[in-house]
């Protein structure tokens, strides 16, 4: 199955480290493959360093592509994750 979502990043410092770690602890539990794409760049969903160089401040759209048998819990779980401002204040 193959699942595309659109998100906005709704917490101060964007994605930043720490919530680019939480995305790949979260993909890293899925068998699907996630990629989260931005103005023509991609990143895998378990390589930190990719999503980092998106480089995406508050505001920023991210496309996520999810792939695989267990898609729809992987982009349901990431969905939250980035609607919760990765559980930043």
């Amino acid at each position: 199955m193959r699942i595309v979502e659109r998100v906005t990043l709704k917490n101060e410092l964007g994605l930043h480290a720490r919530a680019a770690a939480k995305i790949v602890k979260v993909s890293d539990k899925y068998q699907s493959r996630i990629v989260f794409e931005r103005d023509g760049m991609q990143a895998d969903g378990s390589s930190i360093l990719d999503i980092l160089v998106l480089a995406c401040p508050k505001g920023s759209s991210l496309t996520m592509e999810v792939d695989g048998v267990d898609a729809r819990k992987a982009i349901d779980e990431l969905c939250e994750l980035i609607e919760n401002k990765f559980g930043e204040m």
